[in-house]
Formats: C-alpha cells, structure tokens, sequence
C-alpha cells in the first residue's frame, strides 16, 4: 500500500521514465502533493494500464500543489550518458516547481544533490510513496504522449506501440530501416551491434 507520510511536509516526489529505451527521450517528472492526498488507483506506473494512467493525468495535475515535467532527448543522452540525463531531467523537473519545500525523494538508488536540497533514494520508491507514484504516472504518460507524436514521422518503427523499447518488432524494424534522429546513438540497437564508448 502507498503512503502520503514521509520525514518533511510538502517534500518533492521525483521519477522517471524510458531510460531503457532504444528512442525518444528520457522523461522525468517531480510533482508535490498537498498533505494527506490519496488516491486508491495511484501506484507506480508500471503496475497501471494505460488507461488509468491516463485517467490520473488529470487528477494528479488539478490536485498537485506545483508539478514539472522535462524531456531529455536522445542527443544529450548520448552526449552525457543515461543515468546523467535521467538524473538532469529530474533536476529540470524539480526547478520548474513553484514550492518552499527543499526536500526530495528519489524512486531508485542513484541522483546528483540539487542545490542545497536534502534528498533521499527509494529503491522501488513508485510502489511505496504517493508523490514518487505520482512522478512516474506523469512522466510515463508525458513520455508516451511525446512517443505517439514522433511515431507519426516514423510509423515503421511502431513507437505507437513500443514507446521506443528494445521490442523484437522495433529491433526488426531498426535491422530494415536503420536509425532515425530520435534513436540513442549510445546505446546497442541490436544485439549484434559493438557500442563504443567515448
């Protein structure tokens, strides 16, 4: 069961999305929620269909005390590495906040301090606290949304679908086609594939 009590009021909830992904962007959201906020739905966003996502999106956004969604696309990622652009698309999250709350708590084990703000990791932090569970709703929802629109550009990829994971049919379709500018460059597309790194 989620809970809304942690150590600090108002303390910032952070997560991401996509960071396993072959395309598109790393996606972080932070969100604060008003004390005492519930939800029975609200889980981490993995554990959630697509339309309840999408049916939180809403109430999440209306609800929040401020919210921040960044993307980081596939350039930056290549340029800075995937865990550092997770890590920055949750601080560009967390400064787009309109908050006095200076403490953060972090779904998994890794993050760079942000200013002088105290923060906390969660492993598994989405299945465990409100505010994280809200952050991954919003950036797994903010992040398909994104996937949709470029598959539009590139239908042959499915990224409708796939969001850009590491699919058989995304695999395929990349060993047909080749890559596109929205594809990491960085990272193994297929598994025959000897990435270099810088």
């Amino acid at each position: 069961m989620l809970t809304n009590i942690f150590k600090f009021h108002d303390e910032i909830g952070t997560d991401e999305a996509g960071r396993g992904c072959l395309a598109g962007p790393v996606t972080a959201a932070a969100i604060v929620l008003p004390d005492g906020f519930s939800n029975s739905i609200l889980n981490d966003s993995k554990q959630l269909s697509e339309k309840k996502r999408v049916e939180l999106r809403p109430i999440l956004e209306a609800t929040a005390i401020s919210f921040g969604v960044t993307h980081i696309h596939p350039t930056k990622i290549d340029e800075i590495n995937i865990l550092n652009a997770s890590i920055l698309a949750m601080h560009e999250s967390i400064g787009q906040l309109q908050t006095l709350s200076e403490f953060i708590i972090v779904d998994g084990n890794k993050f760079k301090p942000y200013k002088h703000f105290t923060h906390e990791c969660i492993i598994k932090g989405d299945s465990k606290f409100m505010r994280i569970a809200a952050a991954s709703v919003l950036a797994k929802t903010y992040r398909d949304d994104y996937m949709d629109k470029i598959h539009e550009e590139f239908p042959m990829y499915n990224w409708k679908k796939n969001k850009g994971y590491p699919t058989k049919e995304h695999r395929e379709a990349i060993r047909k086609f080749g890559i596109t500018k929205y594809h990491r460059k960085s990272f193994r597309q297929l598994p025959e594939q000897i990435v270099v790194k810088p």
